[in-house]
């Protein structure tokens, strides 16, 4: 397993990074919570950033997260 063995107890995050995106999607499903009853595009989006918060962390890459960084790393369309 990546963070630890599941039968020695609770797994550790190793880096910073790895708790900072774990309390992002944690923050995105309580937004879920609150909005799934309002607005379901709004709570959609929500477990959208919740799924891309975990990826971030196993290392998952999406199309979106290649775009983001062409956009924001070589001024495309300025």
């Amino acid at each position: 397993p990546r963070c630890g063995d599941p039968l020695s107890g609770s797994p550790s995050l190793t880096q910073s990074r790895h708790s900072l995106h774990l309390g992002d999607c944690a923050a995105a499903l309580a937004r879920y919570g609150r909005e799934r009853r309002r607005d379901l595009g709004l709570a959609a989006e929500q477990l959208r950033l919740a799924r891309r918060h975990l990826g971030r962390i196993t290392g998952h890459v999406g199309a979106e997260d290649v775009l983001d960084i062409i956009f924001r790393d070589f001024c495309v369309g300025k």
